[in-house]
């Protein structure tokens, strides 16, 4: 334990030699030591202004896009990578996990569908939507490709029928189109969600199917990247909008960026991941971006039709889970197709 010192000891204590004079009189030079101590300071101070200077014009451009397009870009930035960094570890260090990553995607993308389609005035049936679409999706992986077709006809009847029951039990004096409306509604949720899941686990367990799953969702995630990337460049002001009465924001000319994106990443991903000719990797990023596209504009069509922005808020900065797979699922139907057809290619080359 540390004392201070009396002032007997404290005198014992030699002074510090005072600096040199300089023959002619000037001030002593400062010693080494606190020269290089007024340097650091002085690049520091420098360095954190810089930070600053950029952090500010950070959040400007930031603040700007959000005024824009209602997203918070840094977060939806760090989110993505989040997401992203999770697929592809499972996707290429463990196939299977990858399954068990679906079935919960599936399930929670059912739940935000069906909790908006309720905000929005339809009588939707939540557990038989959630256990009849694992038992859908989960068909993808673990039954006979032609198993998912009977379980998707099983998986609309139970729903609807579910639905009927519920109708004729509550005596609401709900009307016959509301009713018939309700029907559409959950049979709807089968179709989109559970049953475009499980065709994407059904290209999962093609052999180098964990490829072709990781490759359409990169060159989709690069065509929706492209797009809202050229649509802040070039479309400002929704100079060229494609369907202004659908999706005011979406532009001719962020299409146009999607479309190069795609047919770039198509074909360095068709050589180097899926071994494909060039040309077949730019038949397979045209393809998707068309799929991508129109399930982007689905959405937005359901959504406006729903009188939402978004459909849920479970992701900062990017909305939804349904607002991130929207074109994901349509594109698994164009991927699978997609298989079947270029693999023969891969297998000649």
């Amino acid at each position: 334990m540390t004392t201070p010192l009396g002032d007997d000891q404290a005198s014992r204590i030699p002074p510090r030699p005072p600096l040199p004079k300089r023959s002619d009189g000037a001030s002593p030079a400062p010693r080494t030591g606190d020269n290089l101590q007024a340097q650091w300071q002085a690049r520091k101070a420098e360095f954190d202004t810089h930070v600053s200077h950029a952090r500010d014009q950070i959040d400007l451009a930031n603040e700007r896009i959000k005024e824009r397009t209602g997203r918070d870009l840094v977060l939806a930035i760090l989110v993505g990578l989040l997401i992203g960094a999770v697929i592809i570890g499972s996707l290429v260090f463990a196939k299977w996990s990858f399954v068990l990553i679906g079935l919960a995607i599936v399930l929670l993308a059912v739940w935000e569908l069906v909790l908006a389609l309720r905000a929005g005035g339809r009588r939707v049936d939540l557990w038989p939507q959630l256990v009849v679409g694992a038992a859908l999706a989960a068909a993808g992986y673990f039954a006979d490709p032609w198993l998912c077709w009977v379980m998707l006809f099983v998986a609309v009847f139970v729903v609807v029928i579910w639905r009927l029951l519920g109708q004729m039990l509550a005596r609401d004096g709900r009307t016959y189109g509301d009713v018939l409306t309700d029907v559409f509604a959950g049979g709807f949720v089968q179709v989109y969600v559970p049953f475009l899941g499980a065709l994407t686990l059904l290209l999962l367990r093609q052999p180098r199917g964990e490829w072709w799953v990781l490759a359409f969702i990169i060159v989709v995630v690069v065509a929706d990247t492209a797009a809202y990337a050229s649509g802040l460049l070039f479309g400002r002001g929704g100079r060229h909008p494609m369907a202004p009465r659908i999706s005011p924001k979406k532009t001719w000319e962020g299409f146009a960026g999607a479309v190069v994106a795609s047919l770039a990443a198509g074909a360095l991903i068709g050589v180097f991941m899926l071994e494909i000719p060039w040309w077949a990797g730019v038949i397979f990023g045209a393809a998707l971006v068309v799929s991508a596209t129109l399930g982007d504009l689905g959405e937005s069509l359901l959504k406006r039709d729903l009188g939402i922005k978004d459909m849920s808020s479970w992701l900062p900065g990017h909305g939804g889970l349904l607002d991130r797979l929207d074109s994901i699922l349509p594109s698994a139907v164009v991927a699978l197709a997609l298989f079947h057809l270029l693999t023969p290619l891969a297998a000649a080359a």
